[in-house]
C-alpha cells in the first residue's frame, strides 16, 4: 500500500510544512481544516459560512483521496468559542447525515483569531 499526500494550495501548507490529507490504504486523514477559501486565502467572519467553507474544503480533499463524507469514522471540532457550536449544528447534521462518525468538540484556541473553527476527519475508505 502506498502513501499519497494531498495539497490544497493553501498557504498554511506551505509555510508550516504539512499536507490538507494523507492516505494511507483505506485510510484518509484530513488535516485540521478551517473556513479559508485556499483559492483567495480570505475568510468571512461569520461562523455558519466559516463551517459551511470548510466542509466545502474537507470535501475537496476527500473526493480527491477517493473517498467521501459516507466513509468518515472520526471528526474532532475545535472552537474557540463554546457557544458557536450550536449554530454550527444544523449545517453539521446535514453534511455528515447518515455517516453519524465518532465526534468530540475542543474549546481551544486556533492559529488565527479570525478563525472560528476548525474540523478535521479521519475516513475509512471501503474496500473495492
Amino acid at each position: 500500500m502506498s502513501r499519497r499526500l494531498i495539497s490544497q494550495g493553501s498557504t498554511f501548507e506551505t509555510r508550516i510544512g504539512y499536507s490538507r490529507a494523507v492516505v494511507d490504504g483505506r485510510w484518509v486523514f484530513v488535516s485540521g481544516t478551517t473556513g479559508f477559501d485556499y483559492s483567495t486565502m480570505a475568510i468571512s467572519e461569520n461562523i455558519s459560512d466559516q463551517v459551511k467553507q470548510t466542509l466545502a474544503n474537507i470535501d475537496c480533499a476527500l473526493s480527491e483521496a477517493g473517498s467521501g463524507v459516507a466513509d468518515v469514522v472520526r471528526v474532532r471540532y475545535y472552537l474557540p468559542d463554546p457557544a458557536d457550536f450550536e449554530v454550527c449544528w444544523p449545517t453539521l447534521r446535514e453534511y455528515f447525515g447518515d455517516a453519524a462518525p465518532a465526534a468530540t468538540m475542543l474549546v481551544t484556541g486556533l492559529a488565527d483569531p479570525r478563525m472560528k473553527i476548525e474540523i478535521e476527519v479521519t475516513a475509512l475508505k471501503s474496500e473495492k
